[in-house]
């Protein structure tokens, strides 16, 4: 009775507190300059007294052009040497803050990771903004508010800096930080987080979550549900006897800390078990559609090139509606969306201040620059941030649409990762990245490549990277085979995300022999395409492009000597 009371008592709390922020999110957007321009000056004059801000002359800015004339448009190595002292524990040289909590990690455009300082500032609008787009998302799927939530996070301390500052995932770290009364809402508590092999990350969560009656499914890649989803069909009698029995199969590598950290949540549950042995008789299968009925709602990103793993919802979920969780990034959140099935959301405009390149101006040396309140809907525009936390006028390389506006504010929704990015489920590799380690892969092997090209390809269980080569190269295909394990071996090195998305998600490099002058070919209709001067034009070795192998023709695929298994460990 004193658990069903503080439920409800936190419920009407916890909503009170949403609808106030929604409220304050909605008013804001009537006045889109009005805030941003407020929450620039806030920004400068926090930071003003910090080595950067100094150097930057901050307390000299009063217009937007004065921060445009005192800050260039940057990039993550700009800001490197600044964080790597704030690392060291010299919060002054970037930072107006007393503390950092930790550091988000993501990969970087080149073979460093960036590390991006989760301050209390960064932690409040990161909250906000959950919080907002959780308020419109109980407020279409109302019988989901308090439901059982499944949701998966990382680490938020995979390693200290020198100074003991936590480095990992900031998704871990607010699951570290959640009040205990309402922990209860979550399936996953948050020292799952430290399990390192996903297959038992996923067995674990469904073990956790099978007994309940869950509400929302939350991760940020769809390829993360849908290997849930296939897991949970995978390992039905293993699931099925935990059960019954109450514990946890041995078989999963769940470290023993963690293991006994979970006992108490490993009861028996014979009835369910029971229900689910049922249910995988009659139907030969456990989906989650059946298994869940109560499932309200799939939170992921929808934009971008996720849409093919979308398309297999329907054959695990059933007709479940689809909310994106909006433009997230290690460096925080950009948009908020309000209603289902569609990537767009709207401009977080109380958050970050926001200025728009027009796309087909990037490259150039003195590009238009655009505040949210002179975007255009229908245009596709790079966006480049100004956070609370020391990045200022930060190119993220995100290209977005604007969808539309809420009120006078923006709607934008994720496109890709720019030109020089790809991005099949997370790993964001860069052109940058990807013309190193080939350099570094055919010097190791004492080869020479005349051309060449990466690009992603879809398959349903394990899409991959194809490495395009034409038939006329003076390599042999049993080099080229060696050449393709190295540059996968390589990339993995460079790019830490790239390396954990290949021990899950990912298949291995294969080679694509294509016709003589096929690659030649294409290089000439994109160049009439898109203008310029063949002088000018250099042949990208990274297209982020499923339909790329449509384009060319594939005279054969080379697959590796010893293929890799698609069983987990736990098989």
């Amino acid at each position: 009775m004193l658990v069903w009371l503080a439920r409800k008592i936190l419920a009407f709390f916890a909503k009170r507190q949403a609808r106030r922020w929604a409220a304050e999110f909605d008013h804001a957007t009537h006045s889109p300059w009005k805030v941003q321009q407020a929450l620039l000056q806030r920004i400068l004059l926090r930071h003003q007294h910090t080595r950067f801000g100094r150097q930057h002359r901050f307390a000299e800015i009063r217009t937007l052009a004065d921060f445009r004339l005192h800050l260039p448009i940057r990039r993550y190595e700009d800001f490197e040497p600044y964080i790597e002292q704030v690392k060291r524990g010299q919060l002054d040289a970037l930072l107006g803050d007393d503390r950092v909590l930790m550091f988000a990690l993501t990969s970087g455009t080149t073979a460093s990771r960036k590390f991006i300082p989760v301050t209390d500032q960064y932690l409040a609008d990161y909250r906000r903004g959950w919080t907002v787009w959780g308020w419109h998302v109980y407020q279409a799927h109302a019988h989901a508010l308090m439901r059982p939530i499944l949701q998966l996070v990382s680490d938020w301390e995979e390693f200290r800096t020198e100074a003991g500052i936590p480095c990992g995932s900031v998704s871990g770290l607010t699951a570290h930080m959640q009040k205990r009364v309402i922990r209860w809402v979550y399936c996953m508590p948050s020292c799952t987080a430290k399990i390192r092999d996903i297959q038992a990350k996923y067995y674990v969560a469904l073990r956790l979550s099978l007994p309940r009656p869950l509400g929302l499914i939350i991760s940020a890649n769809p390829s993360t549900i849908v290997n849930l989803a296939r897991t949970l069909d995978r390992y039905k009698e293993q699931l099925i006897r935990d059960l019954y029995d109450g514990g946890l199969w041995s078989g999963v590598e769940v470290p023993p800390e963690i293991r006994s950290a979970l006992r108490p949540r490993l009861g028996r549950h014979r009835p369910r078990a029971r229900e689910l042995d049922r249910l995988a008789e009659r139907t030969g299968a456990l989906r989650p559609v059946d298994v869940w009925p109560s499932l309200a709602m799939l939170g992921n990103w929808t934009g971008g090139s996720v849409g093919a793993y979308l398309r297999l919802y329907p054959r695990y979920f059933g007709d479940t509606p689809v909310r994106d969780l909006g433009l997230l990034a290690s460096e925080g959140r950009f948009s908020i969306p309000i209603a289902d099935h569609t990537a767009s959301g709207v401009l977080d405009i109380t958050s970050h201040f926001f200025e728009f390149i027009p796309a087909e101006e990037i490259e150039s040396p003195q590009p238009t620059v655009l505040t949210a309140d002179e975007v255009q809907e229908g245009r596709d525009y790079f966006l480049i941030l100004t956070t609370a936390y020391g990045l200022y006028r930060y190119n993220i390389f995100d290209l977005v649409r604007v969808t539309g506006f809420y009120h006078r504010t923006p709607m934008i929704a994720f496109l890709n990762k720019g030109s020089h990015f790809a991005n099949i489920t997370g790993e964001k590799l860069s052109a940058f990245q990807v013309s190193e380690a080939m350099r570094e892969s055919l010097a190791e092997l004492g080869l020479a490549l005349t051309n060449y090209t990466l690009a992603p390809c879809w398959d349903e269980e394990r899409p991959y990277y194809g490495l395009f080569v034409e038939k006329s190269e003076p390599v042999s295909e049993s080099d080229l085979l060696r050449l393709a394990d190295v540059l996968d071996r390589r990339l993995r090195h460079a790019n830490s995300e790239y390396d954990e998305k290949r021990k899950s998600r990912l298949g291995g490099i294969r080679v694509l022999v294509v016709a003589a002058n096929a690659l030649h070919d294409w290089d000439r209709q994109r160049l009439r395409r898109t203008g310029g001067t063949p002088e000018q034009y250099k042949h990208p070795v990274l297209v982020p492009d499923f339909s790329f192998r449509e384009k060319l023709p594939v005279l054969r695929e080379l697959a590796p000597a010893s293929p890799e298994r698609h069983a987990t460990h736990a098989e």
